[in-house]
Parts: C-alpha cells; sequence; structure tokens
C-alpha cells in the first residue's frame, strides 16, 4: 500500500473517531431519532474482511489466530451502534445490544471455522420499567451486557447505561427483551461518575471461586494513581478492583472466559496516531478484591490493520476445545465508520501467575 492510501485511511479513522466524539456534523453520526416499537425481521449483507489488507494470507496476530471478519451492513436506520454482545456455548447464536437501545439477534454462519455471514436475524427494542420502550436518548444509551442464565435465545442478561449509571437486570425472549427488574445498587466508587465514565463494561463470571459474581469496569475513571477503576458485585467477595492502565487505553467491553477469568477489551484513539485496539487476557486467579490487574496482552492493533470502533467482545468455546473470541464494532451510526465483526483464536491459557 502506498503512502497516500496510508494517509486516507489514518484519515479516515481521524474523522471517524472524531464522529465518535460529537465533533462533525451531527447528520454524519447520528442516532435513529425514533424508537422502534416492536421486534423486527432484518437483512444483514456481510463482505469479507482480512485483518492485514497488504498480506491476507497473515493469520496470526500478537498472540492470537485470525478466523476470518466482515463488513455488515444492515438494510434498516436502526442497524449499528454495537456495544456488547454474548454469544451462545455453540458460536453460533449472537445476542448484541446498541447504544441506541436496540437488540440483535442472528444465526453466525460459518464456511468451516471462518465467519461467513449474519442470517435470521432480528431487531428489537429494550423495554423499559413500563414496559415500553426505552425512548429518551439519555435512558437509550446501553453499553454493556453479561448473559446471567439461560441461552442467547432465551434468559437473563444484565445491561448497563452510561449516561443514567445503573446496571438492570433483564429477562428476554426471542422476540421481547424486558422490561428490566430492579437495578443493583452500585458500589459507593461507582457514583459521581461523569457522564462518559459510565459502566462501560460488565462480565458475568459463572464459574471458579468467583461464580455468580458481576465484573463491571468504568470506561476511563481512574484511581489516584492513574489505573482504571473496577467493582466485583455480588458473589462471595465484593469490592473494588483495578487495571493496570497501559498507554493511555480505556476499556470498551469485557467477557468471561469458559475456564474462568475475563478479556477485556481496550481502545485509544489520538489524532495524531488514528485509533488503537487492545485485548487482554485476566487470569481468574488475578481477580480479587482490592487487587490491581495487569494480565497479559493478547493483540494490540492500530489503524494500519482492518480496525474501527472496536467496542464488544465474547468469548465461545469450541467442541474441538478451541477458544474463539468474537468482536464487534461501534459505528456510532456514522457514514464514516463500520459495523465489523471478526473472530480470533485464543491461545491456551496460562498456569503461573496469570502472565
Amino acid at each position: 500500500m502506498n503512502y497516500l492510501s496510508r494517509h486516507g485511511l489514518r484519515l479516515a479513522a481521524v474523522l471517524l473517531l472524531v464522529a465518535a466524539a460529537g465533533a462533525l456534523v451531527p447528520a454524519l453520526a447520528e442516532k435513529p431519532a425514533t424508537t422502534m416499537e416492536a421486534a423486527k425481521p432484518t437483512t444483514i449483507t456481510a463482505i469479507p474482511i482480512d485483518f492485514d489488507r497488504e498480506h491476507p494470507d497473515r493469520k496470526e496476530f500478537g498472540k492470537l489466530v485470525w478466523r476470518g471478519g466482515l463488513n455488515l451492513f444492515g438494510k434498516t436506520s436502526y442497524f449499528g451502534g454495537f456495544s456488547a454482545l454474548a454469544i451462545d456455548p455453540s458460536g453460533r447464536s449472537l445476542l448484541a445490544i446498541s447504544d441506541a437501545g436496540v437488540w440483535l439477534r442472528a444465526t453466525i454462519e460459518y464456511d468451516g471455522r471462518k465467519i461467513k455471514g449474519l442470517s435470521h436475524a432480528v431487531l428489537g427494542p429494550l423495554l423499559g420499567k413500563d414496559g415500553a420502550p426505552l425512548r429518551d436518548e439519555l435512558d437509550r444509551d446501553t453499553e454493556g451486557l453479561a448473559l446471567v442464565s439461560g441461552t442467547t435465545q432465551e434468559g437473563t442478561a444484565y445491561v448497563s447505561f452510561e449516561r443514567h449509571h445503573a446496571i438492570e437486570p433483564y429477562s428476554f425472549t426471542a422476540d421481547r427483551f424486558g422490561p428490566p427488574g430492579g437495578a443493583l445498587p452500585l458500589p459507593a466508587g461507582a457514583k459521581g461518575m461523569n457522564a462518559n465514565q459510565g459502566i462501560e463494561a460488565i462480565a458475568y463470571l459463572n464459574t471458579g471461586k468467583l461464580k455468580g459474581t458481576l465484573v463491571a469496569f468504568s470506561e476511563r475513571k481512574t484511581d489516584k494513581k492513574g489505573n482504571l477503576q473496577g467493582w466485583l458485585i455480588g458473589g462471595p467477595t465484593p469490592g473494588g478492583i483495578t487495571l493496570k492502565r497501559l498507554g493511555g487505553f480505556d476499556i470498551t467491553d469485557a467477557a468471561p472466559l469458559p475456564e474462568g477469568g475475563l478479556v477485556v477489551l481496550e481502545r485509544r484513539f489520538r489524532y495524531s496516531e488514528g485509533v488503537k485496539m487492545r485485548i487482554r487476557r485476566i487470569s481468574a486467579n488475578e481477580i480479587k478484591r482490592g487487587a490491581l490487574m495487569l494480565g497479559e496482552v493478547l493483540l494490540e492493533a492500530n489503524d494500519a490493520l482492518n480496525i474501527d470502533n472496536m467496542e464488544a467482545i465474547a468469548a465461545h468455546r469450541t467442541a474441538s476445545g478451541e477458544t474463539v473470541l468474537t468482536l464487534m464494532s461501534d459505528d456510532n451510526y456514522s457514514g464514516l465508520q463500520r459495523t465489523l465483526i471478526m473472530q480470533f483464536a485464543l491461545p491456551q491459557p496460562v498456569r503461573v501467575g496469570g502472565r
């Protein structure tokens, strides 16, 4: 790729993140003006992508193995803005939520181990306590999703809201999401956050010593030493935790791993360097009340590779025992950004010290 092509990609990345921050003309990055009234099927078109555009045969990135990716297009203005997702154990069913209060359910189609499309897609509104779709734009800013019980087709999940700083339990079926139950009491340290420091990532631990614990992270709220703040909510040892902040990255999502522990998705943006993403693995042994966690960097990528505003991550284990990470991007409903979905294979967990 020549210099002009690289410069164009860097400029596009700068523009898309400016749009994400709301600094462009509103029409370039505007959530749907109306609210969905009921669940509706939608058609999703998928175009395959390579993670390394210049070297499409390259499969190893950091400590992960590329399994494939897609650029997604939905035939409705409600498609996009995806900020969190869950994948069922088979890896075939996806449930995602957007920061406009919309959920997506779809079947993931594969060509062998390579993702090739989404079928049977349905979009629908998250419901408020009154049983009606969430209408206020501030109320619809849903950022985190953690499956607690059931499947991606029917079950119970926690949903976190950034602007109003709340975590609410939702029961859902194939065509209905909510209304929610009573909101979880937030830890004292999670109060007093500004609108852009809200609870961005949540993950429910259903294995190991901390089974029954909801792990929650602020996007960028830090302690006095500059480390990212989080909380263990419920479970056997609730309390505060921190994640070592590396290189000025913020947290965008987290997901439980089948063998215990977490993967954390992070993002960094600077006008001079474009957008970056990082994935860290946190071992189960590191997750303790009062702990400063470091984890293991699995992948760090800049916009020379095929990334966008990566905000959602999930993990599942295949029948062969391979753990697969699925990522999605939040396009902020902007024509300058894309809705990407991509998958990587995760190496076997380390045994000593989580590093």
